[in-house]
């Protein structure tokens, strides 16, 4: 009998070691299908062919069949004459021989000596035995194993296997997986839900993972916060799958009742494993047939998917789960990890002067932008307690390392345009693609110091010169090489709840009793040019409600307005654009590209800068509002 563990805190080895131990108990039996839809399958036993192929002797080209010892003797000089449909046959590619030959001449080596006479061919070179002619067996034998247990069928061994006479064969059964979606506050995504519904989404990645994994899934409607509905849905799960998944309520809140359920209904195997993402996962046996409860929060979900949901079914169809290529990287900054948990870092990669660097994306675990923005994952121990800015890491990659080659480093400052240059750059189909992680203005420049990233998005304003970018790059760059490139001019000003209910209309309304703010991270340019306004105008910051809440993107601040989280704060007019709210504007300011010289000169910078150039990128960027790009591409200054 298995063991219960009922921890906060089990290892992520020892929890899959139970987890798999129990729920491999299950076998997956098998079917017998046709052979033409067995592509993916799994074979559960070996198979044979019925007949060989060819199962005849067969021409391997066009032209004239023969007895080779016909022919022995043939020359230029001294030419042998056969009568065709006596001792010469015409035949195609892939006909069957003519009783007693074992030879093709190919049909421009035939000549014809008399015109008047055309059964009469002429040949000038003798044949072989067996020249030009498929024997029978050559490529399959009767009785041959055309494939072995547990083999995953792909697309050419299905034409083996017709050859061989097989038109069905038996393979493992799909596992059978049931989705449970949970929660009061879900909607089916059908229509934009109103304030406090959210989209269900979690077990369609579940469904489109687990497909990919060899299962066929049956996905439940959703189950509202109820432990009677809940529990009548598991009993009537287990009855048909091989395994239940169930989407959040693992965790131990008021609402999260899966666990109690499940420890009524069979027994609780591991409840918290540690891991970050996804340490409230609970793993469960119902009778034979195992259950996972998932965390909510979609990183987590997927991660505890992965780590525990793919390699049972590949193991239950006898495969071993695909091997992502691994590299070698160095991590751009210094990054602290808890000793309680082992963590999976999503990260973006990319190759800057020969060197591979390794940025962290945003942890949270409702950050789902984070899996979709990551080129691979590392994972940092349990027992360790964090990464050092410059220490190499072992990557696991969800991209190629080609793609990884030709992708462009963009760190720095974020701007709703960046996303815009990397569509069109891909529609060039040069195969580059830029890649952004929003560290602020200051950091880019960092960056670019430390040799991190390709190029850095910028917009600073200095106080004294009132220039922008340029003083800082003189600052902190003093010895680069760098080219400045203007991108766009945008328009900044204070974003505010639609309708401006508060009234607010400048920067002296931040600092009221009945004024939220949210703010940009430190380093940001944004968040530079509002301390500016704060100096000039003599407002203590330590006045403004909000002032130490960040955001890292315009977008971050516009959505927190729209949902009530923050009265005002400072971003573009294209971010409130986007997210309906009202924009009060205050000022025009220069983002531009510090572009290192050694990237500059580079196939990559040159294939950027001529989408940067293209009228049709420019419409894109000047279609969402706020944004001047008449001098777009222009280079604006030159360092060295």
């Amino acid at each position: 009998m298995e063991r219960k563990i009922y921890l906060s805190n089990t290892s992520l080895s020892r929890a899959r070691e139970i987890f798999l131990q129990a729920a491999l108990a299950r076998k997956m039996g098998d079917e017998e299908i046709a052979t033409v839809e067995a592509a993916g399958r799994v074979t559960s036993e070996p198979v044979f062919a019925r007949i060989s192929s060819p199962h005849y002797h067969a021409a391997a080209m066009d032209g004239v069949a023969v007895k080779a010892a016909d022919t022995f003797g043939a020359a230029p000089t001294s030419p042998r004459r056969l009568r065709l449909e006596d001792n010469a046959f015409y035949v195609d590619t892939g006909g069957m021989l003519p009783p007693g030959c074992d030879a093709v001449i190919m049909i421009e080596d035939i000549f014809y000596p008399d015109k008047e006479n055309p059964r009469e061919i002429e040949i000038r070179e003798p044949a072989t035995p067996w020249q030009h002619v498929r024997s029978i067996g050559e490529d399959i034998v009767a009785t041959e194993m055309i494939l072995p247990s547990y083999h995953l069928i792909r697309p050419f061994d299905i034409g083996a296997l017709i050859n061989g006479g097989i038109f069905t064969l038996k393979v493992f059964k799909k596992p059978r997986i049931a989705l449970i979606p949970t929660g009061s506050e879900l909607v089916e995504p059908v229509d934009l839900p109103e304030p406090g519904k959210i989209l269900e989404s979690n077990s369609y990645t579940f469904a489109a993972a687990v497909r990919d994994w060899g299962a066929e899934t049956t996905r439940f409607p959703i189950i509202k916060d109820d432990p009677a509905k809940l529990e009548a849905a598991l009993l009537k799960a287990v009855e048909k799958s091989d395994l239940v998944l169930i989407s959040a309520g693992s965790s131990a809140g008021r609402k999260d009742y899966t666990v109690s359920i499940l420890e009524k209904l069979g027994r609780v195997l591991v409840h918290g494993v540690a891991i970050k993402p996804g340490k409230p996962v609970i793993l469960a046996m119902i009778g034979s047939t195992p259950v996972v409860g998932l965390p909510g929060y979609p990183v987590a979900a997927y991660m505890a998917l992965e780590l525990f949901v793919m390699p049972l079914l590949y193991n239950w169809q006898k495969q071993t789960p695909p091997q992502r290529p691994i590299l070698e990287a160095f991590s751009s900054r210094r990054i602290i990890s808890s000793l309680k948990e082992e963590e999976f870092l999503r990260l973006k990669v990319g190759k800057v002067n020969n060197k591979l660097v390794a940025t962290p994306l945003p942890g949270g675990s409702g950050v789902t932008m984070s899996l979709v923005r990551a080129d691979g994952i590392t994972v940092i121990p349990q027992d360790k307690e964090g990464i050092e800015a410059g220490e190499a890491v072992s990557i696991e990659l969800w991209r190629t390392p080609a793609e990884i080659e030709n992708t462009i480093v963009c760190l720095g400052s974020h701007d709703l345009s960046l996303d815009i240059l990397n569509d069109h750059l891909q529609k060039q189909g040069l195969g580059y693609t830029l890649s952004s992680a929003h560290v602020g203005s200051m950091g880019g420049i960092i960056a670019i110091k430390r040799g991190e990233t390709h190029l850095a998005g910028v917009h600073l304003l200095d106080p004294e010169s009132g220039l922008y970018n340029i003083p800082y790059l003189r600052r902190y760059l003093p010895d680069m090489e760098i080219v400045l490139v203007h991108l766009a001019k945008r328009e900044l000003g204070l974003i505010v709840a639609k309708g401006n209910p508060l009234g607010i209309t400048r920067i002296e309304d931040l600092s009221r009793n009945d004024v939220v703010f949210v703010n940009r991270q430190k380093g940001a340019g944004t968040r530079i040019y509002l301390d500016f306004m704060l100096r000039g105008k003599g407002i203590d910051p330590a006045l403004i409600k909000g002032y130490e809440r960040e955001e890292y993107t315009h977008l971050a601040v516009a959505a927190s307005v729209a949902a009530g989280g923050a009265d005002a704060g400072l971003g573009i007019r294209a971010a409130a654009q986007a997210l309906n709210v009202d924009f009060i504007p205050l000022a025009w300011e220069s983002y531009d590209l510090a572009i290192p010289a050694f990237f500059y000169n580079s196939a990559q910078c040159k294939a950027l800068l001529t989408v940067i150039a293209s009228p049709s990128f420019r419409e894109g960027v000047e279609k969402m509002g706020g944004y001047d790009l008449r001098q777009s591409g222009k280079v604006i200054w030159r360092q060295g």
